[in-house]
């Protein structure tokens, strides 16, 4: 059986813990066996001794000394394409279609590409506002190679090594020649910066001629109506359905880092490595679930009415209006929040409106109306009712009815709609006498 893919971080997270206190025994026998007075046996007793009165709830904080340190460190995870990350598959992410690609990314270079060849990537940097005094001291990679999905990090044990880092990057990029780059928002912060750092030691910088998928802006379309926060870290837990532990506080990773360099401490840099290697999985695995919303016959990965409204928003951005009316109208047929629904029925009533379907478009303006709580899409709906009725019906009787019931409802409420109702109630209150005075006028004509 396949190992789960928490379990596998666990463990290797255990491990290194497990190597870090393996050190810190060899490193106090060091220092024992220097004592040349002392026999062998004493010194095991003093090491045995020294073991049994850790009492860390009674300690002090630590002082660290400096430790050697590796310049850089590049270290590769691999994870089996049938192991699970929360309810994905890591194989699915092979079964997205290069269309579905490009939806999500409004990229129509993705239309022949899959994620084969596809490069995750996400920082953890010296700082958080770019520039170029930030320094990328993690780079963590995602990638399929052969019959696996690895999690590469090249981390920066010395800033000296940067160069060196940079290069080998260069390199490793060349050798590996991905087709595509993913980032959750990757084009506003994680690539210019890797650019920045490219220019300043003089290495060619590829990714940036690559069609880049920023799942931070499908995202918010396709679930900021439906969960309270878009950030990577909610997503995986609301959508992915994964548990991660609390994420460290983006403010508190670059302390972290420099308190390394300055101690030597390696506890301090692992919880990082951990985050960074959970927000590259993180990211395949909204990805995942984002992309089978769109594909059909991604195994157990059933989108809901919520879902399929936020498609319609990716479809609408798009400019799509036929596949964005086909995504809104399923999503009329489950369960949608109140808000939600209302929104639905107004971006698929103007669709409808615009395509001249106006049996369609009043039907769902009539659905809208029948709100018991002021709202701006009810006074939406009652505007269009009145306009379709005195416009496009001549029915001047019925337009001044929602037209006096939007003039009531948005007093107090917008002063916009009360504006626009009341112009509407008196243009149609002339149109009726102006009826009425021609009826008349033909009347006495006979």
């Amino acid at each position: 059986m396949a190992e789960d893919i928490k379990e596998k971080l666990k463990r290797i997270k255990k491990e290194r813990e497990a190597r870090t206190k393996s050190q810190e025994l060899r490193d106090a026998w060091s220092k024992l066996e220097a004592k040349e007075e002392l026999s062998t046996k004493e010194k095991l007793e003093q090491l045995i001794q020294l073991r049994r009165e850790r009492k860390p709830e009674k300690k002090p904080e630590p002082r660290f000394e400096p430790r050697d340190r590796e310049g850089l460190r590049f270290t590769e995870t691999p994870y089996s394409l049938d192991a699970r990350y929360g309810k994905v598959k890591i194989s699915q992410g092979l079964d997205i279609p290069g269309p579905t690609l490009a939806c999500l990314s409004g990229d129509p270079e993705f239309e022949s590409k899959d994620l084969s060849k596809a490069l995750f990537i996400d920082l953890e940097t010296t700082g958080l506002s770019g520039g170029t005094g930030v320094v990328p001291f993690n780079v963590g990679m995602g990638y399929y190679r052969g019959d696996k999905f690895w999690v590469g990090q090249y981390f920066l044990g010395e800033l000296s090594e940067e160069e060196r880092m940079i290069k080998e990057l260069y390199q490793f990029f060349k050798d590996m020649k991905f087709e595509s780059v993913v980032t959750y928002n990757g084009k506003a912060f994680d690539i210019p910066l890797l650019e920045t750092r490219f220019i300043l030691h003089r290495t060619p910088f590829e990714l940036t001629e690559l069609p880049h998928l920023d799942f931070l802006f499908p995202a918010r379309s396709l679930w900021r109506h439906k969960h309270e926060s878009c950030r990577l870290f909610h997503l995986a837990q609301e959508v992915v359905d994964t548990y991660r532990e609390e994420d460290i506080p983006s403010a508190e990773i670059p302390w972290r880092y420099f308190q390394y360099l300055q101690t030597g401490n390696y506890d301090l840099i692992e919880p990082i490595l951990y985050h960074n290697a959970e927000d590259i999985l993180s990211l395949l695995g909204v990805v995942i679930i984002g992309a089978s919303i769109f594909s059909e016959g991604l195994e157990e990965l059933t989108p809901d009415s919520m879902d399929f409204f936020g498609a319609g928003k990716v479809m609408e951005r798009l400019g799509n209006e036929e596949e964005a009316a086909r995504f809104f109208s399923k999503a009329l047929e489950g369960e949608l929040t109140e808000e939600v629904g209302l929104s639905t029925r107004r971006r698929l009533s103007l669709q409808f409106k615009r395509n001249n379907r106006w049996e369609n478009a009043v039907m769902l303006w009539e659905e809208m109306a029948s709100v018991n709580e002021p709202c701006f899409d009810l006074l939406f709906s009652l505007r269009e009712l009145s306009m379709f009725y005195e416009h496009r019906k001549k029915k001047y009787e019925k337009a001044l009815v929602y037209a006096e019931e939007g003039f009531v409802l948005s007093r107090g409420f917008s002063s916009h709609y009360e504006e626009d109702f009341t112009r509407r109630r008196e243009r149609i209150k002339q149109k009726m006498k102006r009826q009425k005075l021609e009826k008349t006028e033909k009347e006495e004509e006979f």
